[in-house]
């Protein structure tokens, strides 16, 4: 589950090209979803960092760096609304290339709290992780309706969406089991789990449009 989907709709989309695209095209409609997603991921982006601080969690801290990585999507796919392939491309780019530098920057994070340790707290990790989690399935379902649409940017704003809801209920979990077994391990983990997991979300997607594009270029040579 992942970019890889995208990979495997843009293969199919590549096969029938003049397949019908499943969603209406509608501008407006389109900048209006994405602004009240990107204005939901950095308010949940600020209140990650309260969390992160008050709970001493790397989870928390991948997962608010995460609804940064987002919001950023958002507003580039924003730009690309009603623009031209290449734009689109752009767009999906970019958000595959902050996906990839944030999980780098949660490991070094990771590495750094290896070496000077606190103690997480457990409830804190998990009532931050639940309240991201009900904003992104609020998220998810707004952005539902380009879950096999054929525009590279709408189609990457919502696996994007889906993969956020994945680490969310992750770094609950995180938080339970720190807060029942009292270990800080289990959060240094999901930290470093969640950035490997951005980072191979941000791969797949680099992947996926650059195989469309080369594609492209066969055809019109």
């Amino acid at each position: 589950m992942g970019y890889k989907d995208c990979s495997d709709t843009l293969d199919t989309t590549m096969a029938t090209p003049s397949a019908p695209d499943p969603t209406s095209h509608d501008p407006r409609g389109e900048r209006l979803r994405l602004g009240v997603a990107m204005a939901a991921n950095v308010l949940m982006f600020l209140v990650g960092l309260v969390g992160w601080r008050l709970a001493h969690s790397t989870a928390l801290l991948a997962d608010a760096l995460d609804m940064l990585a987002d919001a950023t999507g958002y507003a580039v796919a924003f730009w690309a609304v009603g623009g031209q392939l290449a734009r689109q491309r752009v767009a999906a780019g970019w958000t595959s290339v902050l996906l990839m530098a944030l999980g780098i920057g949660v490991l070094a994070e990771v590495v750094h709290r290896w070496f000077v340790p606190e103690r997480p707290e457990g409830w804190w990790i998990a009532g931050f992780a639940c309240l991201s989690l009900l904003v992104n399935g609020a998220v998810l379902m707004t952005l539902n309706r380009y879950r096999h649409s054929k525009q590279h940017h709408l189609r990457a704003a919502w696996v994007d969406t889906r993969a956020d809801v994945l680490v969310n209920a992750g770094v609950l979990l995180s938080g339970v089991l720190v807060a029942l077994l009292g270990t800080r391990l289990v959060d240094l983990a999901v930290g470093a789990l969640v950035a490997l997991f951005v980072i191979h979300e941000g791969w797949e997607l680099w992947e996926s449009c650059h195989e469309e594009r080369d594609f492209a270029h066969s055809q019109h040579p």
